[in-house]
């Protein structure tokens, strides 16, 4: 019997101006990686231009990692895994 692979699953959290451009604090995922989430969240929020835009200015933490510079195509997500989306903060 063949098994089907499935995406993990788990919630994208935004914050400040990434909440108010999603129009929601959180959402679910189904991703494998960084890059794979991030792009269904664009096209989920498509009608909302400001959306992609602030993404491009954000950090992001993993699981409570932060992902830095690394490449979003090589960020693994794991099953009940948490993406923080976080925009720059004024004061540091």
């Amino acid at each position: 019997m063949a098994t089907t692979q499935t995406a993990p699953a788990g919630t994208i959290r935004y914050w400040a101006a990434a909440k108010s451009a999603a129009g929601a604090a959180e959402e679910p995922y189904a991703a494998a990686t960084l890059a794979e989430a991030l792009d269904a969240a664009r096209r989920l929020h498509s009608e909302r231009p400001e959306f992609a835009r602030v993404l491009l200015r954000c950090s992001f933490l993993v699981d409570g990692d932060p992902v830095g510079t690394r490449d979003h195509t090589t960020v693994q997500l794991a099953e009940g895994g948490t993406v923080e989306v976080l925009p720059p903060f004024a004061g540091g």
